[in-house]
Protein backbone atom coordinates (compact mmCIF):
# COMPACT_ATOMS: atom_id res chain seq x y z
CA UNK A 1 0.00 0.00 0.00
CA UNK A 2 1.43 3.46 -0.60
CA UNK A 3 1.64 6.49 1.66
CA UNK A 4 -0.78 8.85 1.98
CA UNK A 5 -0.53 12.35 0.59
CA UNK A 6 -1.54 15.50 2.11
CA UNK A 7 -2.14 18.80 0.89
CA UNK A 8 -1.57 21.98 3.01
CA UNK A 9 -0.96 25.36 4.19
CA UNK A 10 1.27 27.07 5.69
CA UNK A 11 1.05 30.70 7.54
CA UNK A 12 4.35 32.82 6.50
CA UNK A 13 6.28 35.43 8.47
CA UNK A 14 4.14 38.26 6.25
CA UNK A 15 0.62 36.79 6.93
CA UNK A 16 0.36 34.95 3.42
CA UNK A 17 -0.77 31.66 2.77
CA UNK A 18 1.63 28.88 0.87
CA UNK A 19 -0.44 25.40 -0.19
CA UNK A 20 1.61 22.37 -1.29
CA UNK A 21 1.54 18.44 -1.28
CA UNK A 22 3.73 16.30 0.07
CA UNK A 23 3.67 13.01 1.66
CA UNK A 24 5.84 13.76 4.94
CA UNK A 25 4.00 17.01 6.30
CA UNK A 26 7.10 17.32 9.13
CA UNK A 27 9.90 16.29 6.52
CA UNK A 28 8.34 19.27 4.11
CA UNK A 29 7.46 22.05 7.12
CA UNK A 30 11.66 21.59 8.03
CA UNK A 31 12.07 22.36 4.84
CA UNK A 32 10.49 25.14 3.88
CA UNK A 33 11.88 26.53 7.51
CA UNK A 34 15.55 25.68 7.10
CA UNK A 35 16.63 24.05 3.49
CA UNK A 36 17.77 27.10 0.95
CA UNK A 37 17.95 24.24 -1.90
CA UNK A 38 14.34 21.81 -0.77
CA UNK A 39 11.65 24.97 0.43
CA UNK A 40 10.06 26.26 -1.83
CA UNK A 41 11.11 29.89 -3.10
CA UNK A 42 8.17 32.04 -1.96
CA UNK A 43 8.85 30.20 1.54
CA UNK A 44 12.48 31.21 1.42
CA UNK A 45 11.77 34.95 1.39
CA UNK A 46 9.08 34.47 4.00
CA UNK A 47 10.42 32.35 7.05
CA UNK A 48 9.81 31.32 9.42
CA UNK A 49 6.31 29.22 8.12
CA UNK A 50 3.82 27.26 10.41
CA UNK A 51 1.47 24.53 9.48
CA UNK A 52 -2.14 26.02 9.43
CA UNK A 53 -4.52 23.15 7.80
CA UNK A 54 -3.64 19.95 6.21
CA UNK A 55 -5.62 16.99 4.17
CA UNK A 56 -4.77 13.37 3.77
CA UNK A 57 -5.69 12.29 0.22
CA UNK A 58 -5.40 9.22 -0.96
CA UNK A 59 -2.83 9.66 -4.06
CA UNK A 60 -0.84 12.26 -5.45
CA UNK A 61 -3.38 12.28 -7.91
CA UNK A 62 -6.26 13.79 -5.63
CA UNK A 63 -3.39 16.15 -3.77
CA UNK A 64 -2.68 17.30 -6.90
CA UNK A 65 -6.36 18.48 -7.74
CA UNK A 66 -7.04 19.38 -3.71
CA UNK A 67 -4.09 21.87 -3.90
CA UNK A 68 -5.30 23.27 -6.84
CA UNK A 69 -8.91 23.64 -5.92
CA UNK A 70 -7.01 25.24 -2.62
CA UNK A 71 -5.13 27.74 -4.15
CA UNK A 72 -8.02 28.96 -6.40
CA UNK A 73 -10.11 29.87 -3.33
CA UNK A 74 -9.78 33.65 -2.17
CA UNK A 75 -7.74 34.91 0.71
CA UNK A 76 -10.94 35.18 3.04
CA UNK A 77 -12.23 31.38 1.84
CA UNK A 78 -8.84 30.25 2.91
CA UNK A 79 -8.76 32.11 6.41
CA UNK A 80 -12.09 30.66 7.05
CA UNK A 81 -10.38 26.76 5.98
CA UNK A 82 -7.55 27.26 8.77
CA UNK A 83 -10.01 28.52 11.73
CA UNK A 84 -12.17 25.78 11.14
CA UNK A 85 -9.36 23.42 11.15
CA UNK A 86 -9.33 21.29 13.71
CA UNK A 87 -5.85 18.82 14.09
CA UNK A 88 -6.41 15.58 12.78
CA UNK A 89 -4.51 12.28 14.41
CA UNK A 90 -2.18 12.35 11.05
CA UNK A 91 -0.75 15.53 12.97
CA UNK A 92 -0.16 14.12 16.62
Amino acid sequence: MSSPWFVYLLRCADNSLYGGITTDLNRRLSEHNDSNKLGAKYTRARRPVCLVYAEQCTNRQSASIREYQLKKLKKGQKEQLVLNFKEPPFLK
